[in-house]
């Protein structure tokens, strides 16, 4: 296996959390691969015997006749959807392998591809749903900067009429969505009624490449500690986000830093490498590869001279998938940041997407990753069963042993302290996340119907509320921005006591209060500010965030520790 001391221009594999079929979508490079796998061992048994006598043109054979028993005997066979049909087919002889091999056809592949790139192809628009009994309406909460939606002067509360002359009365915001997502360069018309004079306009935009930059956030939390959320993958610009992030930080006084991989599904290896190299010393191992293939097993070290030395927390949870799992296991193993929160997912397999005649693609397993104690943190798919595989302890699922090592062979970091493999990155400091009720869920609607007429200046005596302007993405976030009084609270709720659509009480804002300002201020500022700067108002009440600023101290010994074991050899 080789030993590389990485450079940024090397083509690297995926190590992202790909979801088969129709679960969920991933991210990926996309490139023909030119080295092909070791034609020695194609079609034999690890023993060496063959496996069966089934053969390539055995199985052509038996296809193409299966497709035409189909076509010919099918009961409904003029109305079979043959492209979903060949890519069952093609699914169903992956899903045999592993859970995160799987097919794209054309439109995935390029979908694929685009993502990768940190950007869609639509008019940058963010948008919310608003709910007044049976009616449901769609509203722009935000737009992104230099998008086709900021250009043309969408704002904040704007209520999406129609889509190219097609109605969008009575569909939600993700129905909406497909409305205006289409290529780039193909023009769009969006019908909306502005909220401040309930007249409407028509807006002709070109759609154009929307960034979606992998640091949803990266600002100063409190004195001296700053918090970037990589949230939004490992793609091309991961870790030039990420130095930059550094730069600007630092800039500001920052001292102690929170990396939070929360829900970061993974993505790019290499940029997984780039952003644990900021931290490392020159030699240290950052994660191995191990395939079967020429050049498929790879071992990455770090090339920094001058590592940032601030002491960090790093953030994960069950949604922390592959290459932010190589994040968090390389800075565990070596001791450099403390971990705070869940359990990771626990996907240690790494993929390359084979590219197919017509623009489709193969997304194939092609080697295991190795944090750098050794450690393989895939979970257990021996039961073959996707959705177990996902659901009971993946995603969707609470996690009811998070206290608990995975049941994985035990591995020490520099300092020796016992890590497991077997089942994703367990947390140094397990930490629960806050929870929203459904008493709380109920009140959205009306919060952000409040919203609109305080943004639009129709609420009597708070002129200072009123937004109608474009929004300041720039802006440093201050607690003297738009605050939810105790007059604004009261106003609020004179305005439930007059909307009995939204079956909302008073008293039910009373005992919801914490949650209602926290949301209205997040409404408020979305007008403002857009929703990255407005999101930031949610982490003041996380626990999780609020552990890892507690735990700064261990995570500085940490450090330290590590590095005098390092100097003692």
């Amino acid at each position: 296996m080789r030993k590389t001391s990485f450079a940024p221009g090397i083509l690297f594999l995926i190590c992202a959390l790909a979801v088969p079929a129709l679960i969920i979508g991933q991210q990926s490079r996309s490139a023909r691969r030119a080295t092909t796998p070791d034609r020695s061992t194609n079609g034999a048994a690890p023993n060496g015997k063959t496996n069966s006598a089934v053969s390539g043109p055995m199985i052509k054979s038996d296809v193409s006749e299966a497709l035409s028993v189909i076509q010919s005997n099918y009961i409904d066979g003029r109305k079979v959807d043959y492209n979903s049909l060949f890519k069952s087919s093609i699914n169903g002889m992956l899903s045999v392998l592993d859970p995160h091999s799987t097919y794209f056809d054309p439109v995935e592949y390029a979908s694929f591809r685009t993502e990768q790139r940190s950007e869609y192809f639509g008019i940058g628009a963010t948008l919310e749903d608003l709910r007044e009994g049976n009616d449901v309406n769609t509203f722009i909460r935000a737009t992104f900067p230099e998008s086709p939606a900021a250009r043309a002067g969408l704002r904040y509360g704007d209520r999406v009429l129609a889509v190219d002359g097609n109605s969008m009365k009575g569909k939600t915001y993700p129905e909406v969505r497909k409305y205006l997502l289409g290529p780039r360069g193909a023009p769009v018309k969006v019908t909306v009624e502005h909220p401040g004079n309930h007249q409407s306009e028509t807006f002709n935009m070109i759609r154009d490449a929307v960034s979606l930059p992998s640091i949803a956030q990266a600002y100063m939390l409190r004195s001296g500690v700053g918090y970037v959320a990589m949230t939004g993958g490992f793609n091309l610009t991961t870790a030039d986000e990420f130095e930059q992030a550094l730069r600007q930080l630092h800039a500001k006084g920052m001292n102690m830093l929170i990396l939070d991989l929360r829900g970061n599904r993974g993505g790019l290896l290499i940029q997984a490498v780039r952003v644990v190299n900021e931290f490392l010393q020159k030699g240290q191992m950052i994660v191995s590869q191990k395939g079967r293939f020429r050049d498929s097993s790879q071992a990455y070290a770090a090339a920094n001279e001058n590592p940032d030395s601030v002491p960090l927390v790093v953030l994960v949870n069950g949604g922390t998938a592959s290459a932010a799992e190589i994040v968090a296991g390389a800075l565990q193993d070596h001791d450099r940041a403390l971990i705070v929160g869940e359990t990771t997912f626990g996907k240690g397999l790494v993929q390359f997407p084979f590219q197919l005649d017509y623009d489709s693609a193969l997304l194939l397993t092609i080697a295991k990753y190795y944090t750098p104690s050794g450690r393989l943190i895939q979970r257990d798919y021996s039961n073959g069963g996707f959705y177990n595989y996902y659901f009971p302890g993946g995603l969707a699922a609470e996690k009811k042993n998070q206290a608990n090592p995975p049941n994985g062979p035990e591995s020490h970091t520099d300092t020796g302290r016992a890590v497991y493999g077997g089942g994703g990155i367990s947390p140094d400091e397990t930490v629960k996340p806050g929870t929203i009720n459904a008493a709380e869920r109920h009140l959205r609607d009306v919060l952000f119907a409040f919203s609109l007429e305080l943004t639009t200046g129709r609420v009597a005596g708070f002129d200072s509320y009123k937004i109608q302007r474009a929004i300041e993405f720039d802006h440093d976030l201050g607690v003297e921005d738009y605050p939810i009084t105790d007059g604004v609270f009261q106003a609020l709720k004179r305005f439930v006591a007059t909307k009995p659509i939204f079956n909302v009480t008073p008293d039910q804002l009373d005992k919801s209060r914490t949650f209602a300002e926290r949301e209205l201020r997040y409404n408020i500022l979305s007008a403002a500010y857009g929703y990255r700067v407005a999101t930031q108002v949610f982490n003041d009440a996380d626990p999780q965030i609020a552990r890892a600023v507690d735990a700064m101290p261990r995570a500085r010994e940490l450090a330290l520790a590590a590095s005098r074991a390092r100097a003692r050899g």
